[in-house]
């Protein structure tokens, strides 16, 4: 395993550093010290030096990270472990030595169009063509459903399509192996399908955070408007698309990790909570969340993603939380599996749907 000399530099850093310590989802909710930023770095270190081998525990231990950035936030000396992880995971993958379960997902992919073994549509309807793109994503078409998304675009009478047949957008091509040419691929045909369109919706932060980070950084050339889902729903009301009614109702938002660091969108959230009732924030928000699960580790972490969730609503718990309101479709998903009896839990569009 070879690293770059900014990869090194930055593993040589974190590697006796303790300051990201106590905001790792992995860490807080596994007990083990292998699943901090300082562990893993400490691992990689010995084998840039060749002391060790980059041996099955190690790889194994680089698929622990959920690359939330979480480390990142709180390091206020500017380093990056989830640089050096994603170029861990290349490395195994340029190495020959990925794990059976990151074979097994990437073999589905290719086969079955996506990484979970199958796709399911959801009973899509079917529309008329538009310029418009509600891009569903992966997570979505294979896991959960959007229809209350749909329902709320078309109450907004919002001329929209949505494909029968979706491209993948690379995101999870992107979190098993990074910038491998298998990645790039991936993405590329992706933009070509939707170079036709002038605005994608993306409902999933996933695919806004790659289409709108990881193709620009890679020279894809995105031709059309990419825009997420809750910024866009926010404009609709701004817009008197949809008119809100105040509910009264008190909503605390689970700011998704990939809208509010990668993409630094933390506001329309609460623009739109704030339109249907109160706001009341959850101690870890914004820039500062926790991750509250990830489907592609649930593969093969389930527990830990049970625990990751679980931990989450105890947050929400702490501060007296009446309605959780998520932006994604991952961390919906697994935060139903575990979701307390005093708690609800909506969508951010049924929160929408809720107070029109």
């Amino acid at each position: 395993m070879q690293f770059t000399q900014t990869s090194k530099e930055h593993i040589d850093s974190c590697r006796f550093c303790w300051m990201c310590h106590h905001v790792c989802p992995i860490g807080n909710a596994t007990g083990l010290e292998r699943n901090t930023a300082r562990a893993r770095a400490l691992g990689l270190s010995m084998v840039a030096r060749d002391s060790i081998d980059y041996s099955e525990d190690i790889i194994n231990n680089v698929y622990e990270c959920s690359l939330c950035g979480g480390c990142m936030t709180d390091c206020v000396t500017g380093w990056d472990p989830v640089m050096f992880t994603k170029e861990a995971r290349l490395g195994a993958a340029l190495d020959g030595k990925l794990p059976d379960y990151v074979m097994t997902m990437l073999s589905n992919l290719q086969d079955k169009g996506s990484i979970y073994g199958a796709v399911n549509e959801n009973n899509l309807p079917k529309f008329e063509d538009s310029d418009t793109l509600l891009f569903l994503g992966e997570d979505t078409r294979a896991k959960g459903s959007a229809k209350e998304a749909i329902e709320l675009l078309k109450k907004a009478q919002v001329d929209f399509t949505v494909l029968e047949n979706e491209p993948n957008s690379g995101y999870s091509m992107d979190f098993l192996i990074g910038a491998a040419a298998e990645t790039k691929a991936v993405m590329e045909n992706c933009a070509k399908v939707l170079s036709k369109y002038k605005k994608v919706i993306c409902y999933d932060p996933a695919d806004a955070k790659v289409m709108l980070r990881e193709y620009k950084e890679w020279g894809i050339d995105l031709k059309p408007e990419i825009v997420t889902f809750t910024a866009f729903v926010a404009g609709l009301i701004k817009d008197k698309k949809l008119i809100i009614k105040n509910s009264g109702l008190t909503f605390t938002p689970q700011d998704s990790p990939l809208l509010a660091r990668d993409l630094e969108e933390t506001e329309p959230v609460r623009e739109i909570l704030s339109e249907c009732g109160e706001v009341k924030e959850m101690l870890l928000n914004r820039e500062h969340s926790m991750l509250a699960g990830n489907l592609v580790m649930n593969e093969y972490m389930p527990d830990v993603m049970r625990k990751v969730a679980q931990d989450r609503w105890i947050n929400a718990e702490n501060v007296g939380a009446e309605i959780l309101v998520t932006t994604s479709p991952a961390e919906y998903i697994i935060l139903s599996a575990v979701k307390p009896e005093n708690i609800e839990l909506m969508k951010l569009e049924e929160a929408v749907l809720k107070c029109l």
